[in-house]
């Protein structure tokens, strides 16, 4: 079913989307935009770019509403629009700098103890304080599961440089969930 009316199945309301039922757009739009505005806020440096991008996502998932083939969820599918989203809108802010293999190798990845004692919107905050190359290259593999290969095909970086920005990441985090310090 479909948000806030129960009388309308998800595949009404891509059918009803496609066809231009400006009715069916805003209901899919109430449905997906709380969950998807997550997901941009995960990736974004503040509430605007998540605005900007979530506004720009939806933009993408009513042109593509024909090539959703149903083969998965299509939860899944638009959430996979507003990830790709999210990370052009990184592309198009940020460069990131490469590391080279001995850098890489003095970089230490220790475990996430401190993290089981945060409440979810906690973490999220401090993750939101990272810089835009940490935050993106976190959120991809620890929240997204992507591996660093796919990071760093997505991003245009090399698997050292992701495994790097992933392990600077946690290393902030830790050391802000431990009260040493604020994210730089």
């Amino acid at each position: 079913m479909a948000g806030d009316n129960p009388l309308v199945s998800e595949s009404d309301l891509i059918l009803g989307s496609i066809r231009g039922d400006r009715r069916m757009q805003e209901l899919l739009y109430k449905t997906y935009s709380p969950k998807m505005y997550g997901v941009c806020l995960r990736y974004a440096g503040n509430p605007d770019d998540a605005q900007d991008i979530l506004q720009e996502g939806f933009v993408k998932v009513f042109k593509n509403l024909t090539r959703f083939r149903g083969d998965g969820s299509f939860e899944g599918w638009i959430r996979r629009i507003f990830v790709n989203t999210a990370i052009e809108h990184y592309r198009r802010k940020v460069n990131m700098y490469p590391v080279t293999e001995n850098q890489e190798n003095t970089i230490e990845d220790k475990d996430w103890t401190a993290f089981d004692r945060l409440a979810l919107k906690d973490l999220l905050e401090i993750i939101q304080e990272l810089s835009p190359g940490y935050r993106t290259v976190f959120n991809l593999y620890v929240v997204e599961g992507y591996t660093h290969k796919d990071i760093a095909d997505i991003l245009g970086i090399s698997e050292g440089t992701s495994k790097s920005q992933l392990a600077r990441a946690k290393a902030i985090l830790q050391n802000v969930i431990k009260g040493k310090k604020r994210v730089q």
